[in-house]
């Protein structure tokens, strides 16, 4: 199977957040399953570090070097295709990196990773 994964659970994975489901926990350890981040997620993590609302151990290079690529987590491109699908997204959820990660998992056909229940008003599959 694919997954996306929302931004908080990536960071929830890299701090072994109690708070992740054993459902996430077992989908994202399982091999046989393919693990998206959106280059959404990482534009909003290198905002939030700017702002000073985020702090990781080291550079967002490193960040990205060791939690996503060293654990074989894709980064999904952001397209055109991506942004046009935001159009006629009703809006249901107001942040725009949500926004995003939602048009890509309804034009891709992946589910999303995440605990935000506003998501569940979209044409998408939601897994917790």
């Amino acid at each position: 199977m694919e997954y996306i994964l929302d931004t908080h659970i990536l960071l929830w994975i890299v701090d072994d957040n109690p708070k992740l489901s054993k459902n996430v926990k077992s989908i994202y350890l399982n091999p046989s399953n393919d693990i998206y981040i959106s280059l959404t997620s990482i534009w909003e993590l290198v905002i939030k570090i700017s702002l000073q609302k985020l702090i990781i151990e080291d550079s967002i290079t490193n960040f990205i070097k060791k939690h996503i690529r060293g654990n074989n987590i894709t980064i999904l491109d952001i397209t055109l295709h991506h942004i046009i699908g935001l159009e006629n997204l009703p809006y249901y959820h107001r942040d725009p990196f949500d926004r995003l990660i939602i048009s890509q998992s309804i034009l891709e056909k992946i589910p999303i990773i995440s605990n935000d229940k506003l998501f569940d008003q979209y044409p998408i599959k939601r897994v917790w």
